[in-house]
């Protein structure tokens, strides 16, 4: 009679249970051992080696006892192996596959107690591969509902486990705010207001001696109670929990937990985040900081943010709409995306432009003698041809068609070798007016005339719909054109029309002063009248 060396293999997903005396684990080995022992008169014989994996899912083949099992069969030192259901050996059809390679390669077969098949047939594997089917099935179908439950909840603010957030403490399926640990979090936000870099934060907060959460684990491990390092300090200062919201995967939901950190100072300390950011990315760590980050606001209230993209290789840095953010399945007509260094440069200028007036000395400092405001007057000349007047700005709100800047007091002061009190508060606000021109999504802001700006690609497509309309009057068809010139027949309809336009607008265009909605996707989409007095009429309502 043959002899057949069986190993049981058990396995339980959950921890739940595995600390009592007779547990799952134990139940699948009874149940084996039993129907190894009826299989007796067949030559089967058990090994003594246990292979177990408690609390291990079986999504996956990287199981301790697993391994050892699948290395005694590459041995050749089992022959059967026996586990109370199919799932408990695996529940992905991938690794069944992998599996019964090494087990061929081996001579070494498997049985399930409680499901009868017989996999030296093609019909037992037939009915193998379809109990694994639905056990793979069953787990992606559980690991969805537990998915979709985390984000329906995470919607409605719960929090849903996982590591407790520094300040925090779990409460249920929201968070408390522990007062001994939120003092070191709002001390960190003061810290970057404060000095504006994570190497400096670091640095005071080691001064301060401030350390993380030190974490007892299992076994007496010890975790935690150390300085704070620059990662941990970047993901406490981007952490949206501390704002009182909740984030789940891309976005960020409104939390039903207490908020450590006012909304206005998180706001505040990411536009500073992304603006250093930008010092750091890019090659050489050459890029520009974008000095207005965090002072740019809209009329609704909306914060423009740093933001950046590539063009032929080159980083062009923009100031956008904190809702083109925020919510980017949405349009935003009203929003606002202005190139930074353009923006940066009107604002410089027009600062001169206010520091630099002949009375600027006298009009912006009050109650101080006639030595002091030669010295005024002189640092102002010093001070008004440099960079550093951006730093001045406290805030610049943005309308339509003029904007506000608020400067700084005390920074104006510092400047000007005076005190904050002889500052005349009027002088700290400035309004100016402002032409924008538009070019795709991008605006760009002018004081006082914008300049000509000539659309070449309108003028272009003009030139090639005159181009085509003689082409038709000379007999051709839109067909032939098309065909010829290697676009639709549409395309040359559409292009074609530009050739009606009158000629005042076109001399309009070709001068760059038509009206900034008027381009080639207005004019297509439109379909304008051919009479010139209805183009006219039309076009200047742009």
């Amino acid at each position: 009679m043959r002899r057949v060396r069986c190993a049981i293999y058990t396995r339980k997903s959950s921890e739940d249970g595995l600390e009592q005396d007779f547990n799952s684990l134990d139940a699948q080995r009874e149940s084996c051992e039993a129907y190894i022992a009826s299989q007796k008169h067949e030559g089967w014989e058990l090994l003594s080696d246990h292979y177990d994996d408690g609390g291990i899912s079986g999504g996956h083949l990287d199981r301790p006892a697993l391994r050892r099992l699948m290395q005694a069969v590459d041995e050749k030192r089992v022959d059967q192996i026996v586990v109370y259901k199919i799932d408990r050996l695996t529940r992905s059809l991938a690794d069944f596959a992998k599996l019964v390679d090494r087990l061929d390669a081996a001579e070494t077969s498997f049985v399930s107690v409680t499901q009868s098949f017989n996999t030296a047939t093609s019909m037992g594997r037939l009915t193998l591969n379809m109990l694994l089917s639905f056990a793979q099935f069953e787990r992606e179908v559980t690991a969805e509902r537990i998915r979709d439950k985390i984000a329906a909840s995470k919607r409605k603010g719960m929090w849903m486990g996982g590591s407790v957030p520094l300040g925090y403490e779990a409460d249920g399926r929201t968070l408390k705010i522990d007062e001994s640990e939120a003092t070191t979090i709002r001390t960190l936000y003061d810290l970057y207001l404060k000095h504006g870099t994570l190497r400096d934060v670091k640095e005071r907060a080691e001064e301060l001696d401030l350390r993380s959460r030190r974490r007892e684990r299992s076994g007496g491990r010890v975790s935690g109670g150390k300085n704070f390092d620059r990662g941990h300090l970047q993901h406490i200062l981007s952490n949206p929990v501390y704002a009182g919201q909740i984030r789940h995967k891309q976005q960020v939901y409104e939390g039903q937990h207490p908020a450590i950190i006012d909304r206005d100072v998180w706001e505040k300390v990411q536009d500073l985040l992304q603006g250093r950011a930008s010092t750091m990315r890019g090659s050489k760590r050459k890029t520009t900081r974008s000095p207005l980050a965090g002072k740019l606001f809209d009329e609704t209230g909306d914060r423009l943010t740093p933001s950046h993209s590539r063009k032929n290789g080159k980083r062009l840095r923009y100031y956008i709409s904190r809702r083109l953010v925020k919510d980017r399945s949405r349009k935003h007509p009203d929003a606002w995306r202005l190139p930074a260094e353009q923006v940066e440069g009107l604002l410089l200028e027009l600062i001169r432009q206010h520091l630099g007036r002949t009375d600027a000395a006298s009009s912006i400092t009050q109650n101080i003698s006639a030595a002091e405001i030669v010295t005024v007057a002189e640092n102002l000349a010093d001070q008004s041809k440099t960079t550093a007047c951006l730093a001045l700005i406290e805030r610049v709100v943005l309308r339509p068609d003029s904007l506000t800047v608020l400067l700084d007091q005390d920074g104006l002061a510092n400047m000007l070798g005076c005190r904050s009190e002889q500052i005349n508060l009027a002088t700290l606000t400035i309004e100016a007016p402002f032409q924008m021109r538009r070019r795709g999504v991008e605006l760009k802001l002018h004081l006082g005339e914008a300049p000509p700006q000539i659309d070449q690609t309108l003028v272009q497509n003009i030139v090639k719909g005159r181009r085509w309309l003689a082409m038709v009057v000379a007999g051709k068809t839109f067909s032939e054109i098309a065909e010829a010139e290697g676009v639709s027949k549409r395309r040359v309809q559409d292009v074609a029309n530009l050739a009606m336009l009158s000629p005042d607008v076109l001399a309009a265009i070709v001068q760059g002063e038509q009206p900034a909605g008027l381009t080639t996707d207005y004019l297509i989409k439109t379909r304008f009248s051919a009479i010139w007095p209805e183009q006219r009429e039309q076009f200047t309502a742009l």
